[in-house]
């Protein structure tokens, strides 16, 4: 099973190829404005140079949120583009969880993922790693960070994740103190995208791109002025 993976959700944009869950390509842009004038680009030179067309993969994976709103949408407009051009289902996934998948293998099973959500919020979720699965402990939703922060088990060992980790790494360790784990890892994150993707298009759970929804957790901007 060849899988498109796509993520724009934040700043950290990505594409990647897989088979299964091996690894064949990505291409990786950091972006301080937009993905929409670099993301299709990226699908199309990704996919020139293993030689393959959009005929030839088999379903789609794609960050669907939480993270920037226009992000969100050129990622899910793309995918959805993609999966009526091509007649192939679409495998939507947590932002949260795929950053939460880069930590999986570590040693500390809790696992925090953190996004700025700006306004004083933060997107978060607590998963606990297990064999062959992650547990969502603490639901994925917007918060303040010191409700969040308040709510995780500070005798226990937390990994933490994503730019909001950063942002707010001083008053994480307010809370968790010696308990907090900072592991260094890339915030580019098509492939996770891809391999969770690839769980759901296996068991025929992919969708029609028209049926693929966003998950925001909070009303953008725009609806709030409303």
């Amino acid at each position: 099973m060849l899988i498109l993976s796509l993520d724009t959700t934040t700043a950290s944009g990505s594409v990647a190829l897989l088979e299964k869950t091996r690894l064949l390509a990505e291409m990786n842009t950091e972006s301080g404005s937009s993905h929409s004038a670099r993301h299709l680009r990226s699908v199309d030179e990704l996919l020139r140079l293993n030689s393959l067309s959009i005929k030839d993969i088999d379903g789609f994976a794609v960050a669907a949120g939480p993270g920037s709103f226009t992000g969100i949408r050129i990622g899910l407009s793309t995918a959805k583009a993609l999966a009526f051009a091509s007649g192939k289902p679409v495998a939507p996934v947590s932002t949260l969880k795929a950053l939460a998948f880069k930590l999986k293998d570590s040693q500390v099973r809790l696992i925090s993922p953190i996004l700025d959500a700006k306004k004083g919020e933060i997107f978060a979720a607590l998963f606990e790693s297990r064999a062959k699965s992650l547990e969502e402990v603490i639901p994925q939703a917007a918060y303040k960070p010191d409700y969040f922060l308040a709510g995780l088990p500070a005798h226990r060992l937390v990994s933490f994740i994503g730019n909001g980790a950063e942002v707010f790494k001083e008053k994480i360790f307010t809370y968790l103190k010696d308990k907090a784990r900072f592991p260094s890892r890339s915030p580019f994150i098509a492939y996770e995208v891809g391999l969770l993707g690839y769980e759901i298009l296996k068991g025929g759970r992919g969708k029609r791109g028209e049926d693929v929804q966003p998950l925001y957790f909070r009303r953008s901007q725009a609806e709030d002025k409303r």
